[in-house]
């Protein structure tokens, strides 16, 4: 189970983040990141023990968490990257984008960064001190939340979006290349919210021309 001992270890002073992303995978909509900073690494025993990377958890498990994360004490910051950002610039560089942006967000409340533990294995260009961790949404703490804030944030996007657009499912399969949401494609057509640059999609609209 996730807990603060990669926190611990940054021997470093002042606030230190968890950030994770959601949406790099699917074919339309935002890709979502939220950081989660909990000071003094302070929590309360029983929502530790049920966070955890939130592709562990069940849907319903990730909504019952995000209150009990949002009202834990812990400072939390969310951004976002659109579709049209993510095809201007690509996926990865708008997956930093929008953690660059939950930082921004968690700094507008008064509770600035002091260092970034990033989920993955790549780190940003930015002056903020970081440290990427592999599989970190299994083992810390700040990047499990952080991994559920954004997973649920992101899902309530996308079923928001769905209401706009129903024949496509966002509300069901979030946006991921699901035979339904391949069926409305070819029935409907690419919508703005789609990313054009992925192959599906750009396959789908070369087809069109």
């Amino acid at each position: 189970m996730p807990d603060f001992s990669h926190e611990k270890a940054c021997n470093t002073q002042g606030l230190i983040f968890g950030i994770d992303e959601a949406g790099r995978g699917p074919w339309c909509g935002p890709v979502v990141a939220a950081c989660v900073c909990f000071p003094n690494f302070q929590i309360d025993g029983n929502l530790a023990a049920q966070i955890n990377d939130s592709k562990k958890l069940s849907a319903t498990k990730r909504e019952k968490l995000l209150p009990l994360i949002m009202n834990s004490g812990a400072y939390i910051g969310i951004g976002q990257a659109s579709a049209e950002e993510i095809d201007q610039i690509n996926i990865l560089q708008a997956t930093f984008l929008a953690m660059k942006r939950a930082l921004e967000d968690v700094a507008q409340q008064g509770h600035p960064a002091n260092f970034a533990l990033i989920d993955g294995n790549r780190l940003p260009n930015w002056k903020l001190p970081c440290q990427c961790l592999i599989k970190g949404d299994s083992l810390s703490l700040s990047i499990a939340a952080a991994s559920i804030v954004a997973k649920v944030t992101r899902d309530h996007l996308m079923q928001e979006l769905a209401k706009e657009y129903p024949q496509y499912g966002w509300d069901k399969n979030a946006g991921y290349g699901t035979v339904d949401h391949i069926k409305a494609l070819h029935q409907y057509g690419v919508t703005p919210h789609h990313r054009k640059t992925y192959k599906p999609i750009a396959e789908l609209l070369s087809h069109q021309i």
